[in-house]
């Protein structure tokens, strides 16, 4: 009797730890699958590309911002120049440039929004910019100038197809968050939606403004009525 119960323990104990080898060998397996299934991967790749997106977009709004000192400087050069025109960009890119760029700012509305408006606002004076340029013939022979107003262009496009982007992976993200079953691993890991930028008004921010630089014409006397009328 006593042989049989020693002979019994080793392989209960063998097979109580071939059942917990298993089981861990399951989790190890498994967990990944169910991570997977639950979108937790996919939150992953999209949180990636919504940082790199900003990134982007934050890249060439400084792109900008490093081109309009040597465009005001070219200006300056001109006689008679629209003063306030000057001054707007001055004043716009300084407002622009005062935000503190944070990862946090991203994720608030409220200083994303106000970033927004603040780009918008050197976009508007920018535009103004290069439209009343157009009436200075001087301006318009500087070699300098308009290699200037070239890249500017070419940064204003950047902007626009970066700002795309950011909208498109932000969209992707929060649909991921919001939908289900992968909303439920969105409120388990702390996946909350994201702000984005707002396209109320794109149009009229990113359209350059009308410049009517014609002297009224003068009113044209009223003939006088001839004797015979009277």
């Amino acid at each position: 009797m006593t042989t049989t119960l020693k002979t019994t323990k080793p392989v209960a104990s063998r097979l109580l730890s071939s059942t917990r080898a298993l089981a861990a060998s399951a989790l190890i397996v498994g967990a990944p699958l169910a991570l997977s299934g639950c979108g937790y991967n996919e939150f992953q790749t999209l949180d990636e590309q919504v940082n790199a997106s900003w990134s982007e977009v934050l890249s060439q709004y400084q792109r900008r911002a490093d081109l309009i000192p040597n465009i005001v400087n070219t200006v300056k050069g001109e006689a008679g120049f629209e003063q306030e025109t000057l001054t707007k960009v001055v004043e716009a890119r300084a407002k622009a440039t005062s935000i503190q760029v944070t990862p946090e700012l991203a994720r608030d509305p409220a200083a994303l929004q106000k970033f927004q408006a603040a780009q918008g606002e050197l976009s508007g004076a920018l535009s103004r910019l290069l439209v009343v340029s157009e009436q200075y013939p001087n301006l318009k022979a500087n070699q300098g100038f308009q290699d200037l107003r070239v890249q500017l262009e070419g940064t204003e496009n950047r902007i626009t197809v970066a700002r795309n982007r950011y909208i498109k992976s932000v969209q992707d993200y929060n649909v991921l968050t919001r939908r289900f079953p992968t909303n439920l691993t969105a409120k388990m890991f702390g996946y909350d939606v994201k702000p984005n930028f707002t396209v109320q008004n794109e149009a009229t921010i990113s359209a350059p403004p009308t410049v009517n630089f014609d002297k009224p014409a003068p009113a044209t006397p009223t003939p006088a009525a001839s004797p015979a009328s009277r």
